[in-house]
């Protein structure tokens, strides 16, 4: 673990639990998020994507969720924040890192070519972890070099306003390093849940089959998204209903972990047809403005 100097009082509030210098492999909603939650910590975060248009985009996505933060309040000017902020399409800069979180799409042959790319540039006693919701956490590390020093970081979505983290153990990972992980994550203000690697992990195996069947029901006319969503909302108090949360996570998303879990774990968790039409049609949430509801 490394210490740094104390950080001036509008740059964050180091924590010695975290590295000093975080890595993010890529830029998109998740990875700005999870660069965003490391750089309210204290830490230097490098951002890598994949060519100069990725690049700017991942900074203009960081960039406005610190505003939003300081907006809401919180102590800091936004360059205070973005001095320690670096963004880049060159993988030499993970070197520096004591930990690397990967948050790539959720392709099998991607992941494994973005997490051996990351870690030929690591030193031997740096970290590297995967945002991967869904796919297995041991079969990505028996690709990799040094698979001891490997772990899932699966944020949440949206990084900034979720509180946990689940922290998914792979059969080679190191035995001191899930508690090593939790205390990361309780540096970053969030709750850990660990998780021994299996199909969907905890959150992910849940909260599709929850969805799924939200799917169906609306694909039966069994009552109105807006009708299934309430039901959960106000019935058994979750925060956000289903088929909403679908459309934050992104319908293409939820059909990919679904389409894993349905060839790992059974039919049961087949997708319905409606999920497969939306997709087709370019409905994919939130990101595209329309999906289970309109967003725009």
């Amino acid at each position: 673990m490394t210490t740094t100097p104390d950080a001036p009082a509008d740059t964050g509030a180091f924590s010695p639990t975290l590295p000093q210098f975080v890595g993010v492999l890529g830029g998109g909603r998740m990875g700005a998020g999870i660069a965003h939650a490391f750089l309210m910590a204290g830490c230097e975060v490098l951002v890598v994507e994949r060519d100069d248009e990725a690049a700017a985009g991942a900074r203009g996505r960081v960039e406005s969720a610190v505003a939003k933060s300081v907006e809401r309040g919180l102590a800091g000017s936004p360059d205070g924040f973005l001095a320690r902020l670096d963004v880049s399409t060159d993988y030499a800069g993970f070197a520096r890192c004591g930990l690397v979180v990967e948050a790539v799409p959720e392709i099998w042959d991607l992941k494994v070519s973005s997490l051996q790319g990351v870690e030929r540039n690591l030193g031997p006693g740096a970290f590297l972890a995967s945002n991967t919701s869904s796919l297995s956490m041991t079969g990505l590390a028996a690709e990799l070099a040094r698979p001891q020093n490997f772990i899932g970081l699966h944020f949440f979505n949206p990084v900034p306003a979720s509180t946990l983290i689940e922290v998914v153990i792979a059969k080679q990972t190191g035995p001191e390093l899930a508690a090593t992980a939790k205390g990361w994550v309780a540096a970053l203000g969030k709750t850990a849940v660990v998780v021994n690697d299996a199909p969907g992990f905890a959150s992910s195996r849940l909260g599709v089959m929850l969805a799924l069947e939200a799917m169906r029901m609306v694909e039966e006319g069994v009552a109105s998204a807006e009708d299934i969503d309430a039901a959960m909302v106000l019935g058994y108090k979750h925060p956000t209903g289903p088929l909403r949360t679908t459309d934050i996570v992104g319908l293409d998303v939820r059909l990919g972990i679904a389409e894993y879990l349905a060839e790992t774990l059974g039919e049961r968790f087949a997708p319905p047809q409606i999920l497969r039409d939306k997709v087709a049609r370019g409905e994919l949430g939130r990101k595209s403005g329309r999906g289970f509801f309109d967003w725009n």
